[in-house]
């Protein structure tokens, strides 16, 4: 596997418009006292969105993966988003990604959260998914958190197959494709 170029991404983002690989596309890395978002040499930031999903347990509901209860969060539209103490939120990026046949995307969280105690986790989008990327934000320390929308949140890091693959994402109808806003788990 070969890690894609800033060229490289560029090409299959900006020259494509609408239909291009990364929509909408900032061609630099934009910093203006916020934390950095854009295209680096090996990756692209992308940004979070104002939506967020956040846990709580009023209800003292049990997590269920195969039968998730929405009511374990409350919906926030905001410009900075609180997450409680030892807690996580849902989010999802600015960006809306196409990822080609013979390309695979790993997720890192930015730096400047990581050093707060703040986690990123995102599962690797596949071959010819798309979407709107579904973040979850974990707060691990026991203070409360800020997460500031319209800024960086996670990087993501373009792996080239040797080949194309044989059956894709699109070619198995996964049922996270073309989601749009923040997905809650799906069985």
């Amino acid at each position: 596997m070969t890690v894609l170029s800033d060229i490289w991404i560029r090409e299959q983002s900006l020259y494509k418009g609408d239909k291009g690989m990364i929509v909408p596309f900032v061609e630099s890395q934009k910093r203006e006292g916020m934390i950095s978002y854009g295209v680096s040499s090996y990756g692209y930031d992308a940004r979070v969105a104002d939506e967020f999903k956040i846990f709580t347990n009023v209800d003292s509901a049990t997590i269920d993966p195969k039968n998730f209860v929405a009511t374990s969060f409350v919906d926030r539209k905001t410009d900075v988003c609180i997450i409680p103490p030892n807690s996580f939120a849902l989010a999802r990026t600015i960006e809306y990604f196409r990822v080609p046949r013979d390309v695979l995307v790993i997720c890192l969280g930015k730096s400047t959260y990581a050093r707060c105690g703040i986690i990123v986790n995102v599962t690797p989008l596949e071959p010819e998914w798309e979407g709107h990327v579904t973040i979850e934000i974990s707060n691990t320390t026991p203070l409360p958190a800020k997460i500031y929308a319209n800024e960086g949140i996670a990087q993501f890091i373009f792996l080239k197959g040797d080949q194309p693959c044989e059956t894709s994402y699109a070619d198995r109808a996964g049922k996270y494709m073309g989601q749009r806003g923040v997905t809650l788990p799906r069985l």
